[in-house]
């Protein structure tokens, strides 16, 4: 019987790959005069930390600050523009409290988009937990981001699920301490009825 579920943030309870893509090569565009393509902030970059990205892209001192702050403002605009209520996460996140299972979410994102992103869906009141970049030194692909949300929530791994969808996010769930993975594609694959058809046999 699953206690716990710790859900990713980008591709799980929230559609926001494109939202950090688009405010990503905004603030790249502006400070340094160039962008990424989308096929490269697919397989190389989704799922990391905006400051990873950037070490990877050799972006660093004063353009690295820059770029850096850019971002998170164009990524807080993209949010209020397109974010909206998920009456399917709802369902999902109820029918979880109603069944007396702890959730979390454990993210790569910082906590003030993070934050952002569950407020607007409608999703953040349904969270016991919020563990963002800010509040570990090692993110995912590293497993410290889970076993920081078990640990700080008493759960017990062995009941515990990770829903994650990235390679970075996967890779950290293989080796955290909890016992259970939910592998989806996107988050149009979070919902109730997948989670009972998988889950509650």
């Amino acid at each position: 019987m699953i206690k716990s579920v710790l859900f990713d943030l980008d591709g799980v309870l929230v559609d926001a790959c494109e939202w950090h893509y688009l405010s990503l090569n905004k603030a790249l565009l502006e400070v340094v005069g160039y962008e990424i393509s989308r096929n490269d902030h697919v397989s190389k970059f989704n799922g990391l930390p905006t400051k990873v990205k950037l070490g990877m892209l050799n972006i660093t001192g004063g353009d690295f600050d820059k770029v850096w702050r850019l971002k998170q403002d164009y990524t807080v605009e993209v949010i209020k523009e397109n974010g909206k209520r998920d009456d399917v996460k709802i369902e999902l996140l109820s029918f979880l409290r109603e069944n007396g299972i702890k959730v979390a979410c454990v993210t790569n994102s910082i906590r003030e988009t993070a934050t952002l992103m569950l407020e607007v869906t409608g999703q953040l009141p349904y969270m016991d937990l919020l563990i963002s970049n800010e509040d570990i030194s090692k993110s995912k692909p590293f497993p410290d981001p889970y076993n920081k949300a078990i640990d700080a929530l008493a759960l017990n791994p062995k009941l515990s699920l990770v829903v994650e969808d990235s390679p970075k996010g996967i890779e950290s769930a293989s080796l955290c301490k909890a016992g259970l993975l939910w592998k989806v594609d996107n988050s149009h694959e979070v919902t109730k009825e997948n989670f009972m058809r998988l889950f509650c046999v």
